[in-house]
């Protein structure tokens, strides 16, 4: 069978664009097996088809793997992987009479994009806060401007990743 591999990146609030890469992928003959290392994709060439994908990121439910995968089961997805805390789901457009997310509602969306806010954002501040922030401190008052310059770059990145999932969720939150 032939197989393809890319590289592609996509920052934690961008599960929409990755579900939709995964889409269009499919409609190109490309059907996704999976996702590892630092985001490289495999594909296995397939018919052409529209296949939706939804991601879902639940620490909770992986806690509980068998009875969280099982409930999307029930509902017609089929259950592929996780991937740095997301579970990866497909199921043929043609099976979803209209109704493309594993989510019900926009209450539904809004719990997601909290977990994640918890799950990934809030970690990655308290590191930036006890460790990245001090070495700024340390490597100007050490005279070292490139590393204290590389660390403010760092965090700029840090700040625009939460400021994009900030309103993303907010635009969730509005209905837009």
């Amino acid at each position: 069978m032939e197989t393809k591999r890319e590289w592609k990146w996509f920052t934690i609030y961008e599960h929409e664009k990755e579900q939709e890469y995964l889409r269009s992928m499919h409609r190109s003959g490309w059907k996704f097996v999976r996702v590892s290392g630092l985001c490289i994709y495999q594909f296995e060439k397939c018919t052409p088809e529209d296949v939706i994908y939804q991601l879902d990121y639940n620490q909770e439910g992986l806690a509980h793997k068998e009875e969280y995968v099982q409930m999307f089961r029930d509902c017609g997805w089929e259950y592929l992987q996780d991937y740095v805390g997301y579970s990866y789901f497909r199921k043929s457009a043609a099976e979803t009479d209209g109704a493309e997310e594993i989510f019900c509602d926009d209450q539904s969306r809004l719990q997601m994009m909290e977990r994640v806010f918890k799950g990934r954002l809030v970690p990655l501040l308290v590191l930036f806060c006890t460790v990245i922030l001090p070495q700024i401190g340390m490597q100007i008052m050490m005279q070292h401007y490139g590393l204290a310059a590389m660390y403010a770059v760092i965090i700029g990145i840090y700040v625009w990743i939460f400021v994009k999932f900030a309103l993303h969720y907010k635009r969730c939150r509005d209905g837009n």
